[in-house]
């Protein structure tokens, strides 16, 4: 019964937060569009009409390069909300996590964001143990 329950507990812990950081392109496919991809990293082109904003969402370690001028509102899932003036050619790092953003402009905005994925390690090789004894094989 307990390792029924953990297990339970086990998948739920790594399923919930996979659902909470939905992917901008599925939930979002109007302002984000995926330009290319491999197994290390994805292009996602993003542009907002003026004022246009989103929804909810989240995203990967991430660089964003600003292909426009503008100012930008982001909501984020506690509710606070922070404004960015972003400027064409600037680069940004932006850490995983999951916000809502809005363009405050009168003008379009476009951004390349490089979206890195998450490499999973091989698992590690079990060290033969040299001090194991054997016991012979009757024949």
């Amino acid at each position: 019964m307990y390792r029924l329950l953990f297990s339970a507990l086990f998948v739920l812990a790594i399923a919930v937060p996979a659902a909470l950081a939905q992917d901008a392109t599925k939930v979002d496919a109007k302002h984000y569009k995926v330009e290319s991809q491999n197994k290390r990293a994805r292009i996602v082109r993003v542009h907002y009409g003026p004022h246009e904003k989103s929804v909810m969402h989240g995203h990967p370690d991430s660089v964003a390069i600003f292909q426009t001028d503008g100012r930008i509102k982001f909501t984020y899932p506690n509710g606070k909300s922070e404004e960015r003036d972003m400027k064409a050619g600037q680069a940004v790092f932006t850490p995983a996590g999951r916000h809502l953003p809005e363009n405050l402009t009168n003008n379009d905005m476009e951004v390349i964001l490089i979206e890195f994925k998450t490499m999973r390690q091989p698992a590690a090789k079990k060290p033969a143990d040299t001090n194991a004894t054997t016991t012979p094989r009757k024949q």
